[in-house]
C-alpha cells in the first residue's frame, strides 16, 4: 500500500480534526447537555476544569491553533482522568472503563509532539 504513504499529512491532519472534535463534545455535554444529557448530576470543581479544556482544548486543537500547547494540556488532563476516576479500579483500561482516557491522552501527545500539520492555523 504503498500509495498510501503520499496522504500521510492529509490523514494526520483528519486524526487531529476528528480528535478535537470529538473531546470538544465531551464538554459540550458538560456544559449544554449536548449532544445528550450529562448523566453526573452538578458539575464540580474538577468537572468544570475538565469540561473547560474539553471545550477550549477541543476547538484549539481543531482550528490548528496553539496546537502543541492545547495537545499538551489536553493529555494532561486525560492523563489525570484515568489515574483520578479509573486507575483506582483496576490497572487495566478494559476493566476499568478508562480506554478513551487512555487512548485520548496518547493521541494528544501525538499532536503535541508532532504539532498541527496542515489545514492548521499553526502551519505557516
Amino acid at each position: 500500500m504503498k500509495f498510501l504513504e503520499n496522504y500521510q499529512e492529509q490523514a494526520y491532519a483528519l486524526l487531529r480534526i476528528t480528535t478535537g472534535f470529538m473531546f470538544l463534545l465531551h464538554g459540550t455535554q458538560k456544559f449544554f447537555n449536548f449532544p445528550q444529557q450529562y448523566p453526573y448530576g452538578e458539575l464540580g470543581f474538577l468537572t468544570i476544569a475538565a469540561g473547560s479544556i474539553e471545550l477550549i482544548g477541543g476547538v484549539l486543537i481543531i482550528l490548528g491553533l496553539t496546537t502543541r500547547g492545547a495537545a499538551f494540556l489536553c493529555s494532561g488532563t486525560m492523563a489525570v482522568a484515568y489515574w483520578l476516576v479509573h486507575g483506582t479500579k483496576s490497572l487495566y483500561p478494559l476493566v476499568n472503563g478508562g480506554e478513551l482516557a487512555a487512548l485520548y491522552c496518547f493521541i494528544f501527545l501525538y499532536i503535541a509532539c508532532k504539532g498541527a500539520g496542515i489545514w492548521s492555523m499553526d502551519n505557516k
